[in-house]
């Protein structure tokens, strides 16, 4: 027979090559399942086995993993990605192979649900409330009291996420959630919500396991779009230790036992409030690798596959990470400078997503950014001064375009 077969279910652009090549170097035969293997250009370059299928039924996931099983050994069924995390856990199930709870994961990705379990358990969250029209979102906004963030029941990477400040802001995002634009992944459902104010966190987790606190920042309002980040972040140990362990009531009130997590958080003036947990990796784990040693993927891997994982600290570093974030829509007319921002010293990583001529609609979400640069370093200090030197020296121009009918023609 030939090597054991890692699945997955569909990808993404950041996890989704470290996923496949860190298969490869386990000797898995990573196949990805996906209802459009193009979306992924990693595949077709590193030569990745991708089956075209409709990866929104179970039916026809069991069916093609039934197929690949007359070849491959299946060493376990897994995705980078939170939207078919549940549909990962059903087909484990089926398989009896290792995987998570498909029924906490559907529980956790409905916010207003996993709203409600947190409540519950007397974990500290935002106030909220769940609207299905305009007047239901104006009353709960009402109640909550202003500034308020509407965002779909069910989604992810900030998508459909706003800030609001007054009610003409709520209405018009109101008007947008339900007017046909935004794509719901899900019956209509707006959560609406207290603005919790601080600084904001994320905990990286495995199991039962903190890794670490990342400390972020979004680019400008109204969106929540990540611009920046540092890991570890400069807490105390009091704070550290506060975090941690409502991270381990979020786990607990959720039954996330299994695999891994992220759990965001804003530091307010009544401390650690959580914002959101989400039952998957981050799409940033390389600078918890570079700066702990720590690579979560192939851990994630080993425990998918049931080998022994390892989650001990191999160093200590700083990393920290900038988004690129575009400041107008347009026409991109040239980018540049990433080779020289490559060479700064304690510069590790930058990627540009985007080619010149390309078009520029921002979005609110994950997909405006047009790349990122990361540097790690032994101080805090000196990373982010690489950080800026490098950031510094990438350039781009952007041609608006006075008919916004005209960008993607």
């Amino acid at each position: 027979m030939a090597s054991r077969a890692l699945i997955l279910i569909e990808g993404t652009r950041n996890n989704g090559p470290l996923y496949v090549r860190k298969a490869q170097h386990f000797g898995l035969y990573p196949v990805t399942l996906s209802a459009d293997p193009s979306r992924y250009d990693y595949l077709a370059a590193e030569g990745i086995e991708a089956i075209r299928v409709d990866t929104g039924s179970l039916d026809a996931l069991i069916r093609e993993c039934d197929r690949l099983r007359v070849t491959y050994g299946i060493a376990g069924i897994t995705s980078a990605t939170e939207s078919f995390y549940s549909t990962v856990g059903k087909l484990c199930q089926h398989f009896d192979l290792r995987g998570p709870n498909p029924v906490s994961i559907e529980r956790c990705c409905d916010k207003f649900a996993q709203r409600k379990l947190l409540a519950q358990a007397g974990v500290p969250i935002p106030a909220y409330g769940l609207a299905a029209n305009a007047a239901e979102v104006e009353s709960s906004a009402a109640e909550i009291g202003l500034p308020v963030v509407l965002k779909p029941a069910v989604g992810a990477g900030s998508s459909g996420v706003r800030l609001c400040r007054t009610i003409d802001e709520i209405a018009e995002h109101t008007t947008y959630l339900l007017g046909g634009k935004h794509i719901w992944r899900s019956s209509p459902r707006i959560l609406v919500e207290e603005f919790a104010q601080g600084p904001h966190y994320i905990v990286h987790m495995m199991e039962n396991e903190p890794i670490g606190i990342e400390a972020a920042d979004f680019g400008p309002p109204p969106h929540f779009v990540f611009r920046h980040g540092i890991f570890p972040a400069p807490l105390t140990d009091n704070e550290y230790g506060r975090i941690a362990d409502v991270s381990l009531s979020c786990l607990r009130a959720l039954d996330l036992g299994w695999g891994p997590a992220c759990i965001d958080f804003r530091w307010t003036k009544r401390g650690p409030v959580v914002i959101e947990v989400n039952p998957r990796l981050s799409d940033g784990v390389r600078p918890i690798q570079l700066a702990y040693g720590i690579d979560l993927i192939a851990e994630h891997i080993k425990l998918v596959i049931g080998d022994e994982w390892d989650l001990h600290r191999r160093h200590s570093h700083f990393a920290a990470w900038r988004a690129l974030l575009p400041d107008r829509d347009g026409i991109l007319d040239w980018i540049g400078g990433d080779r020289r921002a490559a060479a700064v010293p304690g510069v590790v990583d930058v990627r540009l997503y985007i080619k010149p001529k390309t078009p520029i609609v921002r979005k609110g979400d994950w997909q405006d950014s047009l790349g990122y640069v990361i540097a790690v370093s032994p101080t805090l200090a000196e990373t982010e001064t690489a950080l800026q030197r490098a950031v510094d020296l990438i350039e781009w121009s952007i041609t608006p375009v006075s008919d916004p009918w005209r960008i993607g023609m």
